[in-house]
């Protein structure tokens, strides 16, 4: 047998959280260290993944299957398209960042309730999250993709309720209040798409008679499975809706402002940059492969609902007061865009969907990072609390900007092709839709760029004279991103290249091509 290369990228954090979390408490910089150095491990097994890929091969490729639960058809199916070894990447790149960035947010600390931190839980649950992640981009099994599409909620709900922001702790007992409510809204919304889910996992399996991915694509294309039409459509909801609450698309949103105001930075980046992506990574794989026919009959509601989140969280965003929050409001908007490149149905809109997930990842962990630092330094994260930064903390205040820029898509920074080919994609089939979408674009501008004047700008405020720029720690987590941000705008070929064979694909299975360019005959 060939080496389990997918298996072990999803079991080596998951070992690593089990060692971590076993730690004696007199060693938590240890802790820490061992997690580091597991997800730097991930990483390498990441890359080895990425390498190994042939983007001119078989769609699914480093597959495995094993015989799990006979009796019910479900099997242990890993394999990655173009698509999921792109997002494996990504997950497995950020995670380090986040360990560094949040080196201090888990050390013990007695605030007026006495709360004691367990820093190895910490570190243990962020690698939990990173490995069932990463198998959930693995899993050609619709049930096995199912249980760890759930189970990821589990950490996360710890994460957000027991290691809350510490810019918001008064020693009272209000701020606990509030990440409890953060932390049981998010596992609320998610818990009740998973279960609509659950209802369409099993009709799904009551059509088909298994849970195997290619296995349902490639019988429903030689015509060996036939589903009715409303069949399908509502199985296609049940799906969607969940993937719709992860993502989130308005109106299921309004967990996501609350989840990342109250979670520490690394946390916020984990939720919106991997966690997040979840969602519309399954809505390629998923939706559009199993329900072409529904896919397309969907489609208009969809993109209603789409344009609705790029404008709305636009809006919100350029209205708070909040550093975290804008950055929530503003990440609704471009989940927006994301799910607009999908359901857009044309190559240019869905490889710029996926290219998109990437950028965003990137450009958002470098922005909220940052934001964090800067929110430590001062202990607030309201915007008013700030003033006159660039003058103090120079590189804080540039990376910061650079992480704006990216954010509101500017040329030369990798969030713009992305954008561009989702709107290139989107107008060619529907000129209106990708007129309106354009507008995010404006309010983008205009909350960022009101957002680094009021903060980093103007007279210095007395609480912020005495504020020290970035250290070593905090440069080693910000400079490769912003490195990355400035590489993939410039050459964005290598991520290009991997997804549009898979992109190819996936158009196929909903059986639609790319609009014809209108060309006036020559006279």
């Amino acid at each position: 047998m060939s080496f389990p290369l997918l298996t072990a990228t999803a079991v080596l954090p998951a070992l690593g959280a089990i060692a971590t979390a076993a730690v004696p408490a007199a060693r938590r910089v240890a802790a820490k260290w061992l997690a580091l150095v597991v997800s730097l491990g991930t990483l390498a097994l990441a890359a080895v993944t990425l390498v190994r890929f042939d983007p001119g091969g078989d769609r699914y490729q480093l597959t495995e299957s094993h015989a799990w639960i006979a009796d019910f058809g479900v099997r242990y199916e890993l394999g990655v398209d173009g698509i999921g070894v792109a997002l494996v990447a990504l997950t497995a790149l950020l995670m380090p960042f986040v360990i560094l960035a949040g080196w201090h947010d888990a050390d013990p600390q007695e605030t007026g309730n006495k709360r004691w931190r367990p820093t190895q839980g910490f570190f243990a649950l962020i690698l939990a999250v990173e490995a069932m992640v990463i198998i959930s981009f693995e899993a050609t099994d619709v049930f096995l993709f199912y249980i760890f599409f759930e189970a990821m909620l589990i950490p996360m709900y710890f994460l957000i309720g027991g290691f809350g922001d510490r810019a918001h702790e008064h020693g009272d007992e209000a701020a606990a209040t509030q990440r409890s409510y953060a932390a049981v809204k998010f596992l609320l919304y998610n818990l009740v798409g998973g279960l609509i889910m659950l209802a369409a996992v099993i009709g799904l399996y009551v059509v088909a008679g298994n849970f195997s991915l290619q296995e349902i694509v490639q019988a429903r294309a030689d015509g060996s499975l036939h589903m009715a039409t409303s069949t399908e459509r509502w199985l296609f909801l049940g799906f969607f809706f969940a993937f719709a609450v992860k993502a989130p698309l308005w109106p299921l949103h309004t967990w996501l402002p609350n989840a990342m105001g109250e979670a520490t930075a690394p946390v916020a980046v984990l939720i919106t940059a991997v966690v997040d992506k979840v969602g519309t990574f399954a809505m390629l794989r998923f939706c559009l492969q199993l329900f072409p026919e529904a896919s397309k009959w969907a489609t208009p509601v969809i993109l209603v609902l789409a344009l609705i989140s790029i404008i709305y969280g636009a809006l919100l965003a350029v209205g708070q007061r909040d550093i975290k929050r804008l950055v929530a409001y503003a990440s609704i908007s471009h989940f927006g865009f994301i799910v607009l490149g999908i359901f857009a149905m044309t190559t240019q809109g869905q490889s710029g969907a996926t290219l998109y997930m990437v950028n965003h990842g990137i450009s958002t962990a470098a922005l909220m990072l940052v934001a964090g630092f800067l929110i430590s330094r001062r202990g607030s994260r309201l915007i008013a609390d700030y003033g006159g930064v660039q003058k103090v903390a120079p590189v804080l205040a540039g990376t910061f900007l650079i992480g704006g820029l990216a954010t509101l898509s500017l040329p030369g920074l990798a969030p713009f092709v992305s954008e561009f080919l989702v709107l290139v994609g989107t107008f060619t089939r529907y000129p209106a839709v990708g007129i309106i979408a354009t507008f995010g674009i404006v309010l983008a501008a205009l909350y960022t760029l009101v957002l680094y004047q009021r903060t980093m700008t103007g007279p210095v405020k007395a609480e912020v004279a005495e504020m020290p720029d970035l250290r070593v720690r905090e440069l080693l987590v910000v400079a490769p991103l912003i490195a990355l941000l400035i590489f993939l705008g410039v050459y964005p070929k290598p991520v290009t290249d991997i997804v549009n064979p898979a992109v190819k694909q996936t158009m196929s299975d909903v059986h639609k091509k790319d609009p014809q360019p209108e060309v006036e005959a020559a006279k």
